[in-house]
């Protein structure tokens, strides 16, 4: 989260890298608390390159499947620890195919957008 400045009360938000390597870092951590996970990645202002004070990080993660109706699948994931507000998105690798082929907006952010941080080499590249 945003850190106090000592003895002021300006805030400092932490530098887009910062919050990059915090992602990673997070991921690598996580991975191992959800069985069948593919593949952790970010995507909005942080992905385009211009996030600012107050951006939130959109976090998409792609699991085999899932028991989970998509809405609460999110709430397994452990997001305080990052320096800023998180957010992610669960998908099931056959919802993510069809939301990549479906065309609509979403889909296709994700599929431009999406900066992969787990695992360190993504699977087939």
């Amino acid at each position: 989260m945003p850190v106090r400045s000592w003895p002021s009360s300006v805030l400092r938000w932490p530098e887009p890298r910062q919050v990059d390597e915090a992602a990673r870092s997070w991921a690598a951590r996580e991975a191992p608390r959800h069985p069948g996970l593919i593949r952790i990645g970010y995507f909005g202002s942080y992905a385009r390159g211009d996030a600012g004070v107050g951006s939130d990080l959109d976090l998409v993660a792609l699991v085999e499947a899932a028991a989970e109706p998509f809405a609460s699948r999110g709430v397994a994931w452990e997001l305080e620890s990052l320096p800023v507000p998180a957010e992610i998105l669960v998908y099931t690798r056959a919802e993510w195919d069809r939301l990549r082929e479906g065309g609509g907006r979403l889909g296709a952010v994700l599929a431009h957008e999406t900066v992969w941080v787990w695992p360190a080499t993504p699977p087939g590249g």
